[in-house]
């Protein structure tokens, strides 16, 4: 009879994002006062002229119907403008498909993309879900790990040496998550026009393009090098920009071929994302950023104090985040020593000890490609976040 689960979904690794936070949020329920770092949402509400907009939405009969299964016609218009007016880059409504969530369009990006044997190269520490969606096509991820030494931003030299025959597309991401790290405009300009020279597609993030801190800017790829445009599917969504992540829209913008059988794909698997979700994000793409602006100088207060926080304790370093919302300590020296009575090996191990003895929830570096390392949010209140420094510092200091 065989096995009861196929190979093909066997094989998908668990979000360890979420799973630590499952596991926070479950100590948490059952009385403990645990400090959650893990999640990579916003601690705000969704902004009320947002949340206004649904509640309207929910009594107009017409969104309680099938609609286009690749979105609201209004709401692709709004996404092209949005992207002209946040990235300079100028679309068309029918360049956007609208997804359940980023996660979905990722999906939906690589499933279109993707055949059987193709490579595509995935700078390292990366997002825990991309690897999956490529493996599901049959393509095959191979990492090129970025370090402190280069602020955790691959080389076009990196790049070429793990390009081959069979490499179809690169992964970008910038702001990145986990890591923080933004790259400067030259950089993305020398990565964008190396993937034009050699054909290969650029599949980028820019879901956290309004989150940059201090002299650090995001710069669109398409938009640096625009011979890229015909080679390049640009990811986003309304979740981190405008603390939606509950939501769950997002959108994929690329060539009319591509965007055009992706929707194909999603007529069959999802159809239309909910309407009110929609109407919610036409609000969100279609209003100001003053919200966002207030986000973000909110984030911004709370990466000097995670930065300085984590520097601060022995055998701890941590660059300085330059976008999203991220730390990335190294662990490493911690892992050579005991703690708490404890032989940590791994940054695994070290996690559930943290979360075990300081009740303070953090994602091991091995969920991202970079054992040694943790993801370390600061989307949550200033107290809790310095009260969970605290105690980790005291926990590493027994």
């Amino acid at each position: 009879m065989g096995t009861r689960v196929s190979d093909r979904i066997a094989a998908i690794a668990p979000s360890a994002t979420l799973a630590v936070d499952a596991k926070a949020k479950a100590l948490k329920a059952a009385g403990e006062p645990v400090i959650g770092f893990g999640a990579g949402e916003p601690d705000f509400a969704t902004p009320d002229h947002i949340v206004q907009a649904a509640i309207a939405a929910c009594s107009d009969v017409k969104n309680h119907r099938y609609t286009p299964a690749g979105g609201l016609p209004e709401l692709k218009e709004a996404v092209a403008a949005k992207t002209a007016r946040d990235s300079g880059y100028d679309v068309e409504a029918s360049q956007v498909l609208i997804t359940n969530g980023g996660k979905h369009a990722v999906a939906n990006a690589f499933a279109t993309l993707i055949d059987p044997g193709d490579e595509v190269i995935l700078p390292a520490p990366y997002w825990t879900t991309y690897p999956e969606p490529i493996r599901r096509a049959g393509g095959i991820p191979v990492e090129v790990l970025a370090d402190e030494g280069t602020g955790f931003r691959v080389t076009v030299e990196q790049l070429e040496k793990a390009r081959t025959p069979k490499t179809k597309a690169l992964v970008f991401v910038s702001p990145s998550n986990p890591t923080g790290a933004v790259y400067p405009r030259d950089e993305v300009e020398a990565i964008g026009r190396w993937a034009v020279g050699h054909g290969i597609w650029v599949v980028t993030d820019e879901i956290y393009e309004h989150l940059t801190y201090g002299d650090n800017e995001f710069h669109s790829m398409p938009v640096v090098v625009p011979e890229l445009a015909d080679g390049c599917i640009v990811l986003n969504g309304v979740a981190k920009t405008y603390a939606m992540t509950g939501w769950r829209v997002g959108w994929l913008i690329g060539p009319s071929d591509i965007v055009k059988a992706a929707t194909n794909l999603q007529s069959h698997e999802t159809s239309n994302v909910a309407n009110v979700s929609q109407r919610a994000a036409l609000a969100a793409v279609s209003g100001s950023l003053d919200d966002v602006a207030r986000f973000r100088e909110s984030f911004d207060r709370r990466r000097i104090a995670l930065w300085k926080g984590l520097n601060a304790i022995p055998d701890v370093t941590c660059l300085e985040p330059e976008g999203a919302f991220y730390g990335f300590p190294s662990f490493k020296s911690v892992l050579q020593r005991k703690v708490a009575g404890h032989t940590v090996r791994t940054t695994l191990e070290l996690a559930d000890l943290i979360l075990e003895e300081a009740k303070v929830a953090i994602v091991p570096g091995e969920a991202f490609a970079a054992p040694g390392y943790a993801r370390m949010s600061f989307a949550l209140g200033d107290d809790d976040l310095a009260e969970g420094v605290q105690r980790i510092a005291d926990l590493l200091a027994k």
